[in-house]
């Protein structure tokens, strides 16, 4: 394999669990569920995204060439993370669930 092609697969492979762990970190230290919700929605979406494209760069380097499973896998991580998150969102809004105090914009107090 390619020296360049490592070197990509490995930048990939830890920016993909840098975001991961700060999605991680993000769900544990936020005070309520919205905030929560936002940290690994965003953060874990791009890191499971660069993982995938670590493991479509390092398996398409082969003969193969790019395999259809991974573009797939990406191409339904980032349509269902942010609908799902909405979802969550507007069922929490309507559930009317508590919030911190630091949290701004509090729609159903209007």
């Amino acid at each position: 394999m390619n020296i360049w092609i490592e070197a990509l697969v490995v930048f990939f492979l830890l920016a993909g669990s840098l975001f991961t762990l700060v999605g991680a970190v993000g769900l544990v230290r936020f005070p309520d569920f919205f905030t929560r919700l936002h940290s690994p929605t965003k953060a874990t979406t791009l890191g499971v995204g660069g993982l995938v494209v670590a493991s479509m760069l390092f398996f398409g380097a082969g003969e193969e060439g790019i395999s259809l499973h991974e573009l797939l896998i990406t191409l339904f991580l980032f349509i269902t993370a942010p609908v799902s998150a909405h979802m969550l969102a507007k069922a929490a809004l309507q559930q009317k669930l508590p919030i911190d105090s630091a949290t701004r914009g509090k729609p159903w107090e209007e």
